[in-house]
């Protein structure tokens, strides 16, 4: 598996998973009816922000984007969002570029990662994350309509660098 940066030619091999992802209802806020347009725009991170592919010969696996949590005086704290194929999942796709985007912070000066929206009920993502490092410094009750659970929490989660 390699990391790189995403062209705007991994865009459609992005969007299949992404859309699959979205639809399912189980872990993102974005609406369900995105276009592979709308989708480009939230997910191709322009600078200073990267959005980056996990790719296996000519598959992408996974993606990435990360960049500054908030413009302005919260610009010191990165964000960082990820998807990884279902077919793929087991892998170590999603730790890969949990990583790269923990090392891409780091070196670009920030001062700590911040998710805003990590859905409780997603234990894989909650465990991978505090395996890296995150501590849950918050959880919003009731902040995601989960597809299969109804109401659930996010979680907020951070990572000092």
């Amino acid at each position: 598996m390699i990391l790189r940066a995403a062209t705007d030619a991994d865009w459609p091999l992005i969007w299949p998973f992404f859309d699959d992802i979205v639809k399912d209802g189980q872990t993102y806020a974005y609406p369900d009816d995105l276009t592979i347009d709308t989708a480009k725009a939230l997910w191709m991170e322009p600078p200073p922000g990267r959005t980056v592919v996990a790719v296996e010969g000519e598959a992408v696996l996974g993606s990435a984007k990360m960049g500054p949590n908030r413009p302005g005086r919260g610009a010191h704290v990165a964000t960082a969002s990820f998807m990884v194929d279902p077919a793929a999942r087991g892998k170590g796709v999603g730790r890969e570029l949990g990583v790269h985007a923990v090392e891409w912070a780091r070196a670009e000066g920030y001062r700590a990662i911040q998710f805003n929206a990590v859905v409780e009920t997603n234990t894989s993502a909650v465990k991978l994350w505090q395996d890296l490092g995150f501590a849950i410094i918050g959880t919003v009750p009731e902040a995601f309509d989960h597809r299969v659970h109804g109401l659930v929490g996010l979680h907020v989660m951070h990572l000092t660098l």
